[in-house]
């Protein structure tokens, strides 16, 4: 069996972009101060421990995709989605107490889906863009910017990675 993805309803297919509508989820969150990629490292490192047993009942937790990535209010914050078979209130206690276990209610979305690295720049440069093209379709951002990882960097060939700028907007069925 496969790795679960975070579940979406396509919503409008723009050039260059979608929208897309986000079921409420479970998710096991890291913040951290900004430092860069090394910063991502150590807290992929610290939510996979918790998912791999690291936690008050030595429980392993399946592997999701994407891994969430986003920067608020001078932290890094980065998030594994907790599959949907779970409820919060049976999950078990994270061993590390920096890890927050957190009901995020899903919405609206504009994605920018991209191969390759995922780096700084190349990211930056993807959602500027994005931003470029919301405004232009006249949508309103909600929120800071999500860069969602779907595939691991040390398995999987550049040309093959699925990445995305996933940037909460409002939504009317107007557009």
């Amino acid at each position: 069996m496969g790795i679960e993805h975070r579940r979406f309803e396509l919503i409008k297919i723009h050039d260059g972009f979608e929208i897309r509508r986000y079921s409420d989820s479970i998710q096991a969150i890291v913040s951290m101060p900004e430092k860069g990629n090394g910063g991502a490292s150590e807290s992929f490192m610290r939510i996979a421990a918790y998912i791999f047993g690291s936690n008050d009942l030595s429980m392993k937790i399946p592997m999701t995709s994407p891994v969430h990535q986003w920067s608020t209010m001078g932290k890094s914050r980065m998030a594994f989605i907790i599959p949907r078979e779970y409820q919060i209130e049976d999950l078990p206690i994270p061993n590390d107490d920096g890890i927050e276990l957190a009901e995020v209610p899903g919405g609206y979305a504009a994605v920018l889906r991209f191969s390759g690295f995922s780096g700084a720049r190349k990211t930056s440069k993807r959602t500027l863009m994005l931003k470029k093209l919301i405004a232009e379709t006249g949508y309103k951002k909600v929120s800071d910017p999500i860069l969602a990882v779907y595939d691991n960097p040390s398995t999987t060939l550049p040309f093959l990675r699925r990445n995305e700028i996933i940037i909460p907007i409002q939504w009317t069925p107007e557009g």
